[in-house]
C-alpha cells in the first residue's frame, strides 16, 4: 500500500469517526440547549443552537414541581447496591469459570448468553409474583435484587475475560515462590482484575442508574420511585411535556453517570498499566 493510499484510509477512518462522535454528541447537546432556553425560545419555529437568552428558570421549576433530590438518592442507592452486590457475586464466579472450564462451566456460559435474550415483559409477572411472596413489592430492596438478577449474566461474562486475561503462569510462580492460594488471589490476581472489577461496577451501576421499566411495575409509591420514572411525571395528558423542566431535570439526570465515568476511567487505565508491571 503507497504512502498516499495509507494517508486516505486514515482520513477515512478519521471522517467516520467524527460522523459517529457527531451523532452520540447530538442529543446530548441539544438537551442542554433545551434545557437553558426561555419558553419563547422552546416554541420557536426557527430553533438556535445556542440559547439567545439563557435562563435557570427550567432547573428551579423541574425541582419545584417534582421531587428530583428523593428520587436521585432512591436511585443512587439502588444503583451503588445493584453495582456493588453484583461483583462480589460474579467475581469468584468467574474465577472459576475461567480458571475450571467443565460441562458446568460451559452451561453456565449458555445461561449467560440465553438470560440476555428473555425480554422485560416475559420477566416482570414471575419476579412480580416471587417480590410479592417475599413481601418486597414497593421497596427499594426488592427492585435492588431485580437489579442484581438482571445484571449479574453480564457482569459475569465480562469478568470471565478479564480473568482469562490474566496469565495462569503468574500465579503458579507465586505459588512456587511459596505463596499460599489466598495470598496468590489477593496480591496477585486481585491487582490485575482492578480494572476489570471497576469497569463491570461502573456497567452494573449505569445500567441499574437508567433503567425504568422494572421501576415503574415494583414500586407504587412516590417517595419509593427512582429519577427515571419521576422524569414520566413532565409528561402531561395526550403526550403534551414540559418541555424546559423536563429538559432540564434529564439533564440532571445524565449528569452523575458522565462524571463517575470520567472519574472512574482514569482509574480503569491507571490499574491496568500498574497491573501490568510485576515487582
Amino acid at each position: 500500500m503507497s504512502p498516499r493510499t495509507r494517508g486516505a484510509a486514515r482520513a477515512g477512518q478519521y471522517a467516520a469517526l467524527l460522523c459517529y462522535l457527531v451523532f452520540l454528541a447530538f442529543p446530548f447537546v441539544w438537551l442542554i440547549s433545551t434545557a437553558f432556553k426561555p419558553p419563547p425560545e422552546l416554541g420557536s419555529l426557527h430553533p438556535t443552537w445556542i440559547p439567545e437568552h439563557p435562563t435557570l428558570d427550567n432547573f428551579r421549576a423541574a425541582f419545584d414541581e417534582q421531587p428530583l433530590l428523593w428520587a436521585a438518592a432512591n436511585s443512587l442507592i439502588a444503583a451503588l447496591s445493584a453495582g456493588a452486590i453484583a461483583v462480589v457475586i460474579a467475581t469468584p464466579m468467574a474465577y472459576v469459570m475461567a480458571r475450571h472450564r467443565t460441562r458446568l462451566s460451559a452451561a453456565a456460559t449458555g445461561w449467560v448468553v440465553v438470560s440476555q435474550a428473555f425480554p422485560f415483559v416475559l420477566l416482570i409477572i414471575p419476579l412480580f409474583l416471587v417480590l410479592k411472596y417475599l413481601h418486597l413489592i414497593n421497596t427499594l430492596w426488592g427492585l435492588i435484587m431485580v437489579y442484581v438478577v438482571w445484571s449479574l449474566p453480564f457482569a459475569l461474562w465480562m469478568l470471565v475475560g478479564y480473568v482469562r486475561a490474566v496469565p495462569p503462569e503468574l500465579e503458579e510462580a507465586a505459588a512456587v515462590d511459596g505463596a499460599s492460594r489466598l495470598r496468590t488471589l489477593v496480591s496477585v490476581t486481585a491487582p490485575l482484575l482492578a480494572p476489570g472489577i471497576v469497569a463491570t461496577a461502573l456497567f452494573a451501576f449505569i445500567t441499574a442508574w437508567n433503567e425504568f421499566f422494572f421501576a415503574l411495575v415494583l414500586l407504587k409509591t412516590p417517595e419509593k420511585q427512582t429519577l427515571p420514572v419521576v422524569l414520566t411525571h413532565f409528561l402531561g395528558a395526550e403526550g403534551a411535556s414540559d418541555l424546559g423542566p423536563l429538559a432540564a431535570a434529564a439533564f440532571l439526570a445524565t449528569l452523575p453517570s458522565l462524571v463517575l465515568f470520567a472519574v472512574i476511567q482514569r482509574r480503569i487505565t491507571g490499574g491496568m498499566l500498574a497491573g501490568a508491571v510485576k515487582s
